[in-house]
This record gives C-alpha cells, structure tokens and sequence, in this order.
C-alpha cells in the first residue's frame, strides 16, 4: 500500500458489516461520491458461519470474489483519490481467512492492521482484533481480559474451538491487557489512533441487552466491554478509539460516542438494516457524525 497519502481531511468509520452485500455497495457508494481520505473497517465483516451454511460462497471466496474485485473499481476511479483502507477483524470473522486478507494487503487494496502499527502523517494508527471471551464458539479472535475470569454464560477461549491451531499456552495465558502493554510499549499516543473491535467496558458503547437475565441465579453483567481496554485508554489517553461489536449498544444508551477522559471513543455497530456510517476529522473530533443509510 503506498504511503504518500498523509491528507486526513476526512475519515469515514464502519463496523460489523457482516458481509452483508448491500451495506458494503453504500459504503462504496460513499467512497465514490465523497471521497474520504481513510476508511476504518472496523470487524466482523465477512459472513457469519451461519450464513456461510446457507450460501454458496466462504469467507475467502466473499473476499476475493466480491471485495477485491469492487475495491479494484474504485482503485480505477478514483485513481490517487482512492483512500488508505484500515481494516481489522473481529471475532466472527474465522482466522481461517487470514491469508486472504493479507493478500489482498500486499495487491494495495487495503492494510490489515492488527497488532500493528502504522504511520498517517502526524498520526499513528493500531490495529487490535482480540474481544473478550464470548457466549459464541468460536475463538479465534477471543482472549482472556484481564485474567482467566470468565463471566457466567460465557466460553472460556480453552473451552470453544479454532479454525486456526493456536498453541495451548497462548490460549490458556494470554490476556488481552498484556497484548496491549506490548503494542504500544513507551509510544507517544497523544496523536494516535486505535481501530479496536471489542469497546471499553462500563461506557455507552458496551451495552448489551442482558437486563433482568440470569445463569444460575446469577445476574448478568450488562455491560459486556473489556476491562483491559477501559484501563489501557484511562491510563495512556489515546486521541481517539474506534469500536464495534456490540450492536445494540447505541439503541439501549442512546449514544454512539462516549468520552474517558481526553480519549473520544465512536462505536459504529447497528442492530439493524442500515450501514452506520460515522465520519470525522482527526483535528476535530468534537464534530463527528454519524448516519444511518
């Protein structure tokens, strides 16, 4: 991917697309009319493994065979318009697929940045896949939070399965708040920018529709957020994170962005039809917004 482009004069930021076809023609529709400098991918979004048993078509195929070819028409139109495409996965894209998305990095259409980082002019970009553990099988892009503490109605990562083979002690050690300790290390973050899929916990951007439900007689946690992330980002203040994941968060609380100190924080995940499309500048955060097409 070239990396002349340093223009950060507009930023477009989606979520959770889920390879849901018709929102990724208006996304492409956006790119075309409004021509954004950056696009954030942030997660899940290739077809779910539900999906994949009722269509003809898996991950890979949903890459090369649909995103490749219509980001190529882009790269055409628009020429040195195109935009730099930040993408991550989230944790019902199966690492299975990988390989594709790294491929489709290295032919220019877009960078795959988890646990990278990467410069845009004065700014720096990361990249982080991991959410903590789930009620979902799956758990190729799940880890442990803060410790092995699971909460009730929820897989640990030693319990689910993997696409991937994974080495044992990865999965039963690694957390989520040393991941991040070693992403960043002594990095200056004051200009940086953080593509997460997971949100931070207990903030309006984590909110899941858990109330007055109960495993064992125990109450549920509604807020179902990473704990790791809500320290890293009250401890290092970010300048802005970008999250998704948990798509009835923004009905419930009524809010699509939240604050923990100098840190702006946009979820763009959506519990329905639409594409939620949030656009922004990098030096004027404060008048970010966000449109339901």
């Amino acid at each position: 991917m070239p990396e002349a482009t340093t223009s950060v004069d507009s930023c477009v930021f989606v979520s959770d697309l889920h390879g849901q076809t018709d929102r990724y023609e208006k996304l492409f529709t956006v790119m075309e009319n409004e021509r954004p400098d950056v696009v954030f991918l942030g997660g899940d979004i290739l077809p779910g493994l539900s999906m994949l048993r009722s269509l003809n078509f898996g991950h890979q195929d949903f890459i090369r065979g649909f995103i490749v070819p219509r980001l190529d028409e882009l790269k055409i139109s628009l020429g040195d318009k195109y935009p730099r495409i930040f993408v991550i996965l989230g944790n019902d894209d199966g690492r299975f697929v990988e390989q594709s998305v790294f491929d489709t990095a290295v032919a220019g259409y877009w960078q795959y940045i988890h646990n990278r980082r990467i410069r845009l002019g004065a700014f720096s970009i990361y990249g982080y896949n991991y959410v903590p553990p789930t009620p979902f099988q799956l758990k190729d892009w799940e880890r442990y939070d803060v410790s092995r503490y699971v909460d009730p109605g929820c897989v640990s990562p030693e319990e689910g399965g993997h696409s991937f083979p994974v080495p044992e002690d990865k999965v039963r050690y690694s957390t989520i708040q040393e991941d991040l300790k070693k992403l960043v290390r002594d990095d200056d973050l004051s200009k940086a920018v953080f593509l997460f899929h997971a949100p931070p916990y207990n903030t309006k951007l984590d909110r899941a529709a858990l109330d007055g439900k109960m495993i064992d007689y125990i109450p549920l946690d509604v807020h179902v957020g990473s704990i790791a992330m809500q320290r890293f980002i009250t401890e290092r203040q970010p300048l802005l994170t970008l999250h998704g994941h948990i798509h009835e968060s923004t009905e419930i609380t009524g809010h699509w962005s939240d604050q923990i100190g100098k840190t702006s924080m946009f979820n763009a995940s959506h519990n329905g039809p639409e594409l939620s499309l949030i656009r922004f500048r990098l030096d004027d955060l404060a008048n970010a917004t966000r449109e339901l097409i």
